[in-house]
């Protein structure tokens, strides 16, 4: 029983120092191992194979009275599960990793609010939305704008800064 949970208590203590270490392993040994910790010998997937083998491996050994043998082979069994199931749920966390930071362009035609009052000919700012999070930006705009009136995003001349319109109602 001992060294089922030792198994078990080794594997999930494998789970975190692969969290927290994740690409060091793979840099100690300077690109020897390259694509060997990928897929099905990453180290989750070891570690839920061998966590799970421990952890099944005890339950059946102290909840039946079958052998350490039997408990091996359920343990095996429930540990490639656990193994298949890390390795799907990583490739599918990979494959969904597609999305690219927002740009500037995407800020044409967004409304916003001016924070700070935009003169004739001078810059004030305006708070906008990028990505779903409330960014501040300098403003320009045709004719004076107050603070709190409403825009839309006419250009995007530079990284900092915005051209605007007042919202008309």
């Amino acid at each position: 029983m001992g060294l089922f949970l030792g198994l078990g208590i080794g594997g999930i203590v494998l789970l975190a120092v692969s969290l927290v270490f994740d690409g060091v392993l793979e840099g100690v040994f300077d690109g020897a191992l390259d694509g060997l910790f990928d897929g099905w010998l990453s180290l989750p997937v070891i570690a839920g194979f061998v966590s799970m083998l421990g952890f099944t491996g005890a339950i059946v050994l102290g909840s039946t009275g079958l052998g350490p043998g039997a408990a091996a082979a359920a343990g095996a069994v429930a540990g490639a599960g656990a193994g298949w199931a890390t390795y799907r749920f990583s490739r599918a966390l990979l494959r969904h990793g597609g999305g690219s930071a927002p740009h500037q362009a995407e800020l044409v035609g967004s409304a916003g609010r001016v924070v700070t009052a935009i003169p004739t000919g001078g810059f004030g700012e305006v708070l906008l939305s990028l990505g779903g999070q409330p960014v501040k930006y300098a403003a320009t705009a045709d004719a004076p704008l107050e603070r709190g009136c409403e825009v839309w995003v006419t250009a995007t001349p530079s990284t900092t800064s915005v051209t605007v319109r007042a919202i008309e109602r």
